[in-house]
């Protein structure tokens, strides 16, 4: 009895499914409602099912029965509010659409909420697709994947809207790149420049080109704009092959009002809230979902995973957070009520965002889950047990709305906002942040990134170098949008393809080619990304240097290996500017923002400065370096040195040698200690008086002096250090010459 009281009706959907989804954990129910390949009582064709609890009368519509919404009536199962009919004969490629004849008799005729795929704009209608049988080909990408800690990997993000990133020359569909023509560009573009993942902006099916994908009638179409979804499927495939990782944007808060899709679905509220006071966000003209209701609980995570599991996604970037926190949001004063609590917080939604994250991340922990939070709302990257909303990183725009405040500022006044620089670090490892730089900066008058830098031409680039070079050593992961990388003056337009021509100019060409410099260092330098939310991975040095906008600071990774940073945000040549140094050795500048590849000036680079036991800033010993106007400065910070004890040096003596080793080998490895051994063996080099040969990267010039003048009086230092001290010394006349010329 209990069989077939299940399975009434075809028996595709059964009572289990129904109770799952009328509790809100039905998570594959994109496999159970929509459009479906079916064999049903020995004959092929399509099963169709939909969710309308208010309806009279639902019915399937399309070409293949002239639209008429009495040729093909489904039956409803019981009292779930579904309704399900088989249609036999029916192949993929089919329009289609629910009419719906609502309580009072109207009939709307709707777009399938669960549709796998959409009619190109302006095109309304659904259409019957089968999306299994891809054959995926990155089982090595996804195998990695699931080993990776998140939190303690590099992640750099290319931020790109696929209509326009590039165009083809063509007039059909608005000469949009296919899925699979972007997959190819893309794909090796990213490789090239160096970044670790692709972000898009939505491409779940929209009606309107100017929401940018960002009010969605389509939660589990690719849209129609670039191709089909196995289309879609082979551009993740392609990203994945090239080492590509894919999130997308989606969009849970809100969906728009258009007649065919969910506004009012069987003719009164049914996805969105049903007290006017919160269902509606009235300055965007967007609906709000009922974030208390079982059956919308299991159609919004249930799309979140179709992506992540179907498409092979790698994570969501959760669109729009806060206006689901706060009920107030964007509302006056009597267009919003309080909760039971008398609060102006959401617990409905508060209640979703949990459960969704508790989801995803609880099936797929290796996934990102990304929330673009404007607000102050704490834990959002915490645990919903601890009382968080379960995201696993969040969007900083704090620290964005800050530093673009600060760049925009003509460097005259930048010392009295030198806090904008500095605010981040009171929260910065209070959330597991994401650094953004996105489309939104770049749209609505606000002008591209470069266009918000003050000067003249060359001091707009030497403004971008610095905040690109400070912001990829600030502790969080990194996003760009497409187009800054090369410094595009004009603001992003979604219908017009990246200025790409742009490349044919010096100046932009290398400023893409530091951004790319800038992508592989910080993947090459696990300083930048291992300890991003843990005071243990970043210390200051200098933070209240405001008076000549200089900040300098140490990021550090889990094996002790630091990165100085010194950035000067005045374009001031700053010569023999002192700082901390937290081991004694020698610091070697390895990147120079100012360097003449980059399109700097490349007048002044530090040779390798030695550090004197001079206290500075909280340390024992300082280095006195030059800083070239408007620049970014990294170095490489020596390795502690530790003292070896006596059973170590005994044991080290007794150690037999390597037969394979010379004589002059055999001598450096009995002098230099094993307190050296972190560094490269150039770098070991120089315990022997004429080691300096070795040291390729400094000139020839350099290493003569080192032998000539290294005094007994020194004694007390390792010998390594005499030859050091001079190469300082004979360092100091050329930068003044080279200073002296900028000058003129």
């Amino acid at each position: 009895m209990a069989r077939s009281k299940k399975e009434i009706g075809t028996g595709f959907i059964t009572q289990m499914d129904r109770y799952l989804f009328g509790e809100g954990t039905h998570y594959q129910i994109y496999d159970k409602l929509g459009a479906h390949p079916k064999n049903y009582k020995g004959k092929d064709g399509f099963y169709f099912a939909v969710w309308a609890p208010h309806a009279a009368a639902v019915s399937v519509v399309g070409d293949f029965n002239n639209w008429d919404p009495d040729a093909d009536p489904m039956k409803v199962l019981e009292t779930s509010g579904i309704y399900e009919a088989f249609i036999p004969g029916l192949k993929e490629g089919e329009l289609y659409k629910f009419a719906i004849t609502t309580q009072s008799g109207k009939v709307l005729f709707k777009s399938d909420p669960y549709a796998f795929g959409s009619e190109y704009r302006p095109g309304t209608a659904s259409i019957t697709r089968d999306i299994s049988g891809f054959q995926w080909k990155d089982n090595t990408w996804m195998t990695k994947r699931e080993t990776q800690d998140l939190t303690t990997s590099p992640l750099s993000i290319y931020e790109v809207h696929l209509g326009s990133w590039r165009k083809a020359n063509r007039e059909e569909k608005d000469g949009y790149y296919t899925y699979i023509e972007a997959a190819h560009e893309l794909a090796a573009y990213v490789k090239d420049m160096g970044y670790t993942h692709v972000e898009l902006l939505p491409v779940m099916e929209y009606p309107f080109d100017g929401s940018w994908g960002y009010q969605v009638t389509g939660y589990f179409a690719p849209t129609s704009r670039y191709g089909t979804p196995k289309d879609l499927m082979a551009f993740v495939d392609k990203m994945h092959e090239a080492g590509i990782g894919v999130i997308m944007d989606w969009v849970p808060a809100h969906f728009p009002k258009d007649q065919f899709g969910l506004y009012n679905f069987d003719g009164e509220a049914c996805y969105e809230d049903p007290n006017p006071k919160r269902g509606e966000h009235k300055e965007w003209g967007t609906m709000v979902f009922d974030f208390g209701r079982s059956e919308v609980q299991s159609f919004l995570i249930s799309s979140a995973l179709y992506w992540l599991e179907q498409y092979h996604i790698d994570g969501l970037r959760v669109d729009a957070v806060a206006s689901m926190l706060y009920l107030d949001y964007n509302r006056k004063q009597g267009e919003w009520e309080p909760n039971k609590d008398g609060g102006k917080e959401n617990l409905e939604a508060v209640a979703f965002l949990r459960k969704l994250n508790d989801t995803v991340l609880g099936r797929h922990p290796h996934k990102y889950m990304i929330a673009e939070e404007s607000t102050a709302w704490p834990m959002v990257t915490k645990p919903a047990s601890d009382g968080g909303l379960g995201f696993n990183f969040k969007w900083n725009m704090g620290w964005m709305n800050d530093m673009l405040s600060y760049m925009k500022t003509d460097p005259l006044f930048r010392a009295g906002n030198h806090n904008k620089v500095t605010f981040s670090f009171f929260y910065a490892f209070s959330e597991n942040f994401v650094l953004p730089i996105s489309h939104d900066e770049v749209v609505h008058g606000k002008g591209s990134l470069i266009n918000k830098m003050p000067g003249d031409y060359e001091a707009k680039f030497a403004n971008l170098r610095t905040f690109f070079g400070y912001m990829m050593a600030h502790p969080g992961k990194k996003l760009l949008f497409m187009g800054q990388e090369f410094g595009q003056f004009t603001e992003w337009n979604e219908t017009k393809s990246l200025d790409w021509m742009l490349l044919g100019y010096d100046k932009h060409t290398e400023l893409q080619t530091y951004v790319k410099t800038l992508n592989k260092f910080y993947k090459d330098h696990p300083a930048f990304w291992q300890i991003d939310y843990s005071w243990e991975g970043f210390q200051w040095i200098v933070p209240d240097d405001s008076r000549q906008s200089v900040v300098a600071f140490l990021r550090k990774d889990a094996n002790g290996k630091q990165i100085l940073v010194v950035c000067n945000f005045n374009p001031v040549l700053r010569e023999g500017y002192a700082l901390g140094a937290p081991n004694s050795g020698t610091y070697k500048e390895i990147l120079n923002s100012d360097d003449e590849a980059f399109g700097g000036a490349g007048t002044v680079h530090n040779k390798a400065v030695r550090s004197k036991k001079k206290p500075l800033h909280g340390f024992e010993q300082s280095i006195t370096i030059t800083l070239p106007p408007m620049s970014v400065l990294y170095f490489e910070v020596p390795a502690k040195r530790t003292r070896k004890t006596a059973e170590e040096k005994a044991a080290e003596k007794a150690a037999p040698k390597k037969a394979s080793k010379t004589a002059k080998a055999e001598k450096a490895e009995e002098k230099a200690p094993a307190k050296r051994g972190r560094k490269p063996k150039a770098e070991a080099a120089p315990a022997e008086e004429k080691a300096p040969a070795k040291r390729g990267r400094k000139p020839k010039a350099e290493a003569a002096p080192a032998e000539e003048k290294a005094p007994a009086k020194r004694g007390r230092k390792p010998k390594a250090e005499k030859a050091a001290e001079p190469a300082e010394k004979t360092a100091r006349k050329p930068r003044a010459k080279k200073a002296d010329k900028a000058e003129k």
